[in-house]
C-alpha cells in the first residue's frame, strides 16, 4: 500500500515514514502542503497521514482541496495528525473530510495500528487477517501461512502479497504495482516488480502454492481467488 506522510516538521516526518516502511508500506514524505497537493494529483495514494498545523497551506486546506477536486481513481484515505485536542477541532478537521484523527504526541503502534484500521476500510474489509483460500496474511502480526505453515517473507514481499490479497482475481498491471507497492524512488524502468513477483511466487510454490499467482500476457498478474493452486 502507498502512503504519503505530511508533516512540516522533518524529523518527525522521517520517522514516521520509516516506521512504516519497516512494516512494508511504500511511504513518500512531503514536508509542505503544496507539495502534499502536487504528488498526491501525481500519485493514488491509498492512505495520507496529514498533520494540521503547517505554514502557507495547512492540513485542513490541503484536505479540502483534495475532496474537492480528487484525484483520479479513489480518493485517499485521510488521517490526520495534530497536538490540537480540542473537540472543536477533532470535528473541523473530520469535516474537512479526514478519516481519523490522532493527537500527538502519539506511540507509533497506535498510529500503525490506525493505518491498518484505515486501510483494511479502503479495501472492504473489517479485519487485520486477510484470507484468500488456504493463503492467510495476518497484517498486525505481519505473518504468513498457507495450510497453517509459515511463509517467510521480506517486507516487500509481504507488501505485495498484501496488495494481491487485497485484489484477488483481478488482474493488476505492473505499473498499479509499482504506483501501490514501491515509494516514488523506485526506478519505473527496471524489472523490479516482475523480479520481487517471481521471487513471492517461488517462496509460495515451495511452501506447496503452486500456481497461486498466475501471469497475464501482456497485461499483468492475478492472485488465484480460492488461493489453492494447482
Amino acid at each position: 500500500m502507498r502512503v504519503l506522510v505530511v508533516d512540516d516538521e522533518v524529523d518527525l516526518a522521517d520517522a514516521i515514514a520509516r516506521g512504516l516502511r519497516k512494516e512494508g508500506y511504500a511511504v513518500d514524505v512531503a514536508y509542505e502542503g503544496e507539495t502534499a497537493v502536487e504528488k498526491a494529483r501525481l500519485t493514488p495514494y491509498d492512505l495520507i497521514c496529514l498533520d494540521i498545523t503547517m505554514p502557507r497551506m495547512d492540513g485542513r486546506e490541503v484536505c479540502r482541496r483534495l475532496r474537492e477536486d480528487p484525484p483520479s481513481g479513489e480518493p485517499p484515505r485521510v488521517l490526520m495528525l495534530t497536538a490540537r485536542d480540542s473537540v472543536e477541532d477533532r470535528i473541523a478537521g473530520l469535516d474537512d473530510g479526514a478519516d481519523d484523527y490522532l493527537v500527538k504526541p502519539f506511540a507509533f503502534p497506535e498510529l500503525n495500528a490506525r493505518v491498518r484500521a484505515l486501510l483494511r476500510r479502503a479495501g472492504s474489509t473489517s479485519t487485520a487477517v486477510l484470507q484468500v483460500g488456504a493463503l492467510r496474511l495476518d497484517d498486525s502480526r505481519h505473518a504468513v501461512e498457507l495450510d497453517d505453515a509459515p511463509v517467510v517473507l521480506t517486507a516487500k514481499e509481504f507488501a505485495l502479497l498484501r496488495y494481491f490479497m487485497t485484489r484477488a482475481g483481478e488482474v493488476l498491471s505492473q505499473e498499479e504495482l509499482l504506483e501501490h507497492v514501491w515509494d516514488e524512488n523506485a526506478d519505473p524502468f527496471t524489472n523490479t516488480v516482475r523480479v520481487t513477483v517471481g521471487t513471492l511466487r517461488r517462496k509460495l510454490e515451495a511452501a506447496g502454492g503452486s500456481d497461486l499467482i498466475d501471469t497475464v500476457v501482456g497485461r499483468g498478474y492475478r492472485l488465484i481467488e480460492d488461493g489453492s493452486g494447482a
